[in-house]
């Protein structure tokens, strides 16, 4: 089997590139198509990675700020041919899945419809992008729009990574998917006997994750809250928290187990597509506190491993963390709840989807 990999961009590291490097890991022997890489922003590993960029890799300032050049991807991926290959397998969240693909199998893994073309005043409000600029934009969407659906019917099979994603692939797609959680690595999480008393936020500190509502509410109850993670939203989110809320910066990849422990519960605040941090709170036996809404609801089981607030609001947040407290929970259960989104179950159900559907090449 002829297999290529293919995904959207190089040049900034989030959960799309936690589930490339498990795909490489899987699929070591092939080629990784890409429309920019930057090596000085990504691992070191991945220099010895066989990667193939497009011609928007030799634009200038692309790797800084590839977003001003969000109209030339479609053009540049649709002139991508890999029908020489008997599978192609992409990771896709923008539009790496507009490639020409000839008879080869198409299976798509998709984190999200274009999120700035499907969702672009979510995206707009998110980005701060002035009035006048989205009307310019606007017609430019509606373009980009009808040339993503297209391109999205030329897929041969749509992975999901959540029943939401699932939900919107039929919404703006019009297609049918299969969902495969993303591979969490449960194994490096555990419970500890005694958890201490604070409530924890772990999160990139920008506008849409929310976390103004955790700091407000634990400010507002006089709980405890240690926040790790750093951004742009740093500074506001400082001005908002009171005594009780510590803010811990970047904390090492290596500490987050320990800390993920020994937390009273975890709090996910924003809507995400899936959510990473909350599985891996509740693979250490930790109850996670989350808005209901998006990849939650299929990671959070509701009175059992954790509890969901209603609306994005901080009385409604409140209300969550004064429920809390009255439960008793069971580390256990909650960490036979993480274990179903193992790294071994994605390696098994993806590798299994791939050799069922592939042709042989």
């Amino acid at each position: 089997m002829r297999l290529a990999l293919v995904h959207d961009w190089l040049n900034q590291r989030g959960g799309a590139e936690n589930v490339l490097d498990v795909l490489v890991d899987l699929y070591p022997q092939s080629p990784l198509y890409t429309s920019i890489y930057a090596p000085d922003k990504m691992p070191e590993a991945y220099r010895t990675w066989d990667i193939r960029t497009l011609w928007l890799d030799r634009l200038p300032l692309i790797h800084d700020h590839h977003q001003p050049f969000l109209p030339l991807y479609p053009l540049a991926w649709q002139g991508l041919d890999l029908s020489d290959y008997g599978v192609i397998l992409s990771n896709k969240s923008g539009f790496c899945h507009g490639l020409h693909k000839g008879s080869a199998v198409h299976i798509c893994y998709c984190l999200a419809p274009t999120r700035y073309v499907w969702q672009f005043e979510h995206y707009a409000r998110r980005e701060s992008l002035p009035g006048a600029m989205k009307a310019v934009l606007k017609p430019l969407v509606s373009a980009m729009q009808r040339w993503d659906y297209q391109a999205a019917q030329q897929v041969d099979h749509f992975i999901a990574i959540s029943s939401d994603i699932q939900r919107r692939i039929a919404r703006f797609y019009d297609r049918d998917s299969v969902i495969i959680f993303p591979p969490v690595e449960v194994q490096r999480f555990a419970p500890v006997p005694s958890p201490a008393d604070f409530f924890l936020v772990v999160s990139r500190l920008i506008p849409y994750k929310r976390v103004d509502l955790a700091v407000e509410a634990c400010t507002r109850l006089n709980l405890p809250l240690k926040v790790a993670g750093s951004g742009r939203d740093r500074e506001r989110l400082e001005a908002l928290a009171g005594p009780t809320v510590e803010f811990l910066g970047y904390v090492p990849d290596a500490d987050l187990p320990d800390l993920l422990a020994r937390c009273r519960a975890f709090i996910f605040p924003g809507l995400e597509d899936f959510g990473i941090a909350p599985v891996e709170a509740q693979a250490a036996g930790r109850p996670v506190i989350a808005y209901r809404g998006g990849g939650a609801l299929d990671t959070v089981v509701e009175g059992e491993t954790g509890l969901f607030f209603d609306e994005q609001t901080v009385d409604g947040l409140c209300a969550a963390l004064q429920r809390c407290d009255s439960m008793v929970w069971d580390p256990v259960r909650i960490r036979q709840n993480a274990a179903r989104f193992d790294r071994a179950v994605f390696e098994d159900r993806l590798t299994a989807f791939v050799q069922a559907n592939a042709k042989e090449s």
